[in-house]
């Protein structure tokens, strides 16, 4: 299946990127994840497109405000599904 990833990469506050809408969890997690679990990635990323934009209509297309996606985050990420993993 292929990457919801828009190239438009940042975390908001709650680790969510701001371009494609996956946890960083789910991105970082996405190239070893199995079909299913994609499609529920995939399902989950319409979820939360839809809630912002019930909530905050203006911002479902405003210009990037997040933080960059920073190496220690990417590490805590890879760190917490080995966790799930063991």
């Amino acid at each position: 299946m292929r990457s919801p990833c828009v190239a438009r990469c940042g975390l908001n506050d709650d680790d969510i990127c701001v371009g494609c809408f996956r946890h960083i969890d789910e991105i970082v997690g996405w190239g070893q994840a199995s079909e299913a679990r994609q499609q529920a990635i995939i399902e989950a990323v319409n979820q939360r497109k839809a809630q912002l934009k019930q909530s905050k209509p203006s911002q479902a297309s405003a210009p990037y405000k997040g933080q960059v996606i920073s190496r220690d985050k990417w590490r805590q990420a890879e760190q917490r599904l080995l966790e799930q993993d063991s």
